[in-house]
């Protein structure tokens, strides 16, 4: 008889941890659930609208960017900032694999030549602080459509840009840069002295 009450306790104790576990585990899971979903969904929502980091891949931008540099990139101003010469870009480009990392030069409606190694903007010399010296050859006129802007390369000589792509529509602009982060050395804010 005290066999049999000790197998049935046992069940009944056995039972009980079970149910036990099991709203444990169910705590642990909705725990998981409720503080995770929410934080990949603000990480995709951040990463998709807001910034992400870049490796750059090309030294088309060199002597500013090099290859294995990593940036940080800011996605909020497509929204509403016109872009400015100066600004370096990611655009999104049909014809490439992937987005190009390049530098506006010429803007809506003005008309770009390249003479004598000079850019001319509407006639004018461009002065472009943030170029090495390099031999640039002979390009254009060429008038940059409505909402589109003219990208090239810092590094002329090896930049798939503009000049063989044609002039980029705004809206394939998908973020500007922010900050540089990698390597150490070269952590650095893309701001106004990268700018003519």
């Amino acid at each position: 008889m005290t066999k049999h009450l000790g197998s049935v306790e046992r069940q009944q104790l056995m039972s009980s941890f079970h149910r036990s576990l099991g709203k444990f585990l169910w705590l642990v899971a909705k725990e998981i659930l409720s503080t995770f979903i929410p934080a990949l969904i603000l990480a995709l929502l951040l990463t998709h609208f807001v910034g992400e980091r870049v490796v750059v891949y090309s030294q088309s931008m060199e002597p500013n960017l090099h290859e294995e540099q990593q940036i940080i990139v800011e996605k909020v101003s497509r929204y509403f900032h016109v872009p400015e010469r100066g600004d370096i870009v990611i655009v999104e480009v049909e014809s490439e694999e992937v987005p190009l990392i390049k530098r506006v030069i010429g803007l809506p409606e003005e008309v770009l030549e390249i003479k004598n190694n000079q850019v001319l903007i509407n006639g004018q010399g461009l002065v472009e602080p943030y170029l090495a010296s390099a031999m640039q050859r002979d390009f254009g006129p060429v008038h940059v459509p409505a909402n589109h802007v003219f990208v090239m390369g810092d590094n002329r000589n090896f930049s798939r840009d503009s000049r063989a792509i044609g002039p980029v529509p705004i809206e394939r602009i998908m973020a500007r840069a922010w900050i540089s982060i990698w390597p150490i050395d070269e952590i650095w804010l893309f701001d106004e002295k990268q700018k003519p």
